[in-house]
């Protein structure tokens, strides 16, 4: 995905110093304009609003950090799929735990390395024995570029090995899980590379009912806090 904007011309009558400084002070903030329009759409997977399993609403609750699911939904069945590895995984073993679920791309030029960075440096700052009670799960919404080898390098580059499960599958079994959750994924047309894609991470409680989502950009100090609430629940 990409946006473009014209850069004005700087006026013809300004010595090349002025244009030079006119060029440091547009072109940063056109950059930025840039990113955060590809941001915003990713986030919201093209609409305005997430759109979350049930319908539910997001709200904003005291005792979490991130934005609260309101009411509380199901997680929807993970259990077709397998981690990267080739070891099996299903949602539902989890229980118990706070799960962190997102869906990401091997190939995606900036939004999932960010959401990785941020999942890393959430799980990192964790005590140990917090980290034994937190599982951290990205499921692959490109199911022709994530192959196990491209995962793999994906997750030693964001240094989640050992910390992240990463599920692939076949586009037919991977869409029923898109469908389940309510994330949108389809290839971009102007870029068939990228992948449109929901960007959210849901928090799980220990009985298994979302409680939180958190968009791209969330601070990780956001998850390290809910953890906590989540595994009361």
């Amino acid at each position: 995905m990409s946006t473009s904007s014209r850069i004005p011309d700087a006026p013809t009558d300004a010595p090349s110093s002025s244009r030079a400084t006119v060029w440091r002070l547009v072109l940063p903030t056109l950059v930025l304009v840039v990113i955060l329009g590809g941001v915003t759409l990713l986030l919201v997977g093209g609409s305005t609003k997430p759109s979350l399993p049930g319908n539910a609403a997001a709200v904003k609750l005291s005792s979490f950090a991130g934005s609260a699911v309101s009411p509380p939904q199901p997680a929807p069945a993970i259990d077709t799929l397998r981690n990267y590895d080739g070891s099996s995984f299903n949602l539902a073993a989890q229980r118990g735990k706070a799960v962190f679920v997102t869906f990401l791309y091997a190939h995606c030029p900036d939004i999932c390395p960010l959401i990785a960075s941020n999942l890393h440096n959430a799980y990192s700052k964790m005590s140990p024995a917090m980290r034994k009670r937190v599982a951290i799960v990205a499921v692959s919404v490109d199911p022709h570029g994530d192959s196990r080898s491209t995962v793999a390098a994906f997750v030693s580059e964001h240094q989640l090995t050992g910390e992240a499960k990463y599920l692939i599958g076949s586009a037919g079994q991977l869409a029923q899980v898109w469908k389940a959750w309510n994330v949108g994924s389809e290839n971009d047309t102007s870029q068939p590379d990228l992948v449109n894609h929901s960007a959210l991470i849901y928090g799980i409680g220990a009985n298994g009912r979302i409680y939180t989502i958190y968009p791209a950009s969330f601070n990780p100090a956001q998850l390290i806090h809910d953890a906590t609430p989540l595994l009361s629940r």
